[in-house]
């Protein structure tokens, strides 16, 4: 099964989900706006990137700035941000057997396929 934290306003989440559907991969789609991930799953999902929080957050918005939030802010602090804010974690995300890729371009997340 393959999961994509998926927002369907962004043309990148949609074009990375119309990749998902033409290679005929099971998806999950999480709307993560709506069914926001708790910091466990952050940090699951964090280990399989092998990212820190900061490469997966938008800090070009507004509210990442609002909430007195720096890229060298502690990780702990990141992660409750991107929970109590999902709009916060860079979309889309896929996720598959252990492995997950940001989807920004979009294919990338084909090698994880």
């Amino acid at each position: 099964m393959t999961e994509i934290w998926h927002n369907p306003r962004c043309s990148k989440s949609r074009q990375t989900l119309a990749i998902l559907e033409e290679r005929g991969e099971k998806i999950t789609v999480r709307r993560y706006l709506e069914d926001a991930p708790n910091a466990a799953t952050l940090r699951s999902v964090l280990a399989a990137l092998d990212v820190t929080p900061i490469a997966i957050m938008r800090t070009g918005d507004k509210l990442f700035k609002e909430l007195g939030l720096a890229k060298d802010s502690p990780d702990d602090a990141l992660i409750a941000a991107m929970v109590a804010h999902p709009i916060l974690i860079e979309r889309p995300i896929v996720i598959k057997d252990g492995k997950a890729r940001i989807g920004r371009p979009p294919e990338s997340v084909i090698e994880i396929l």
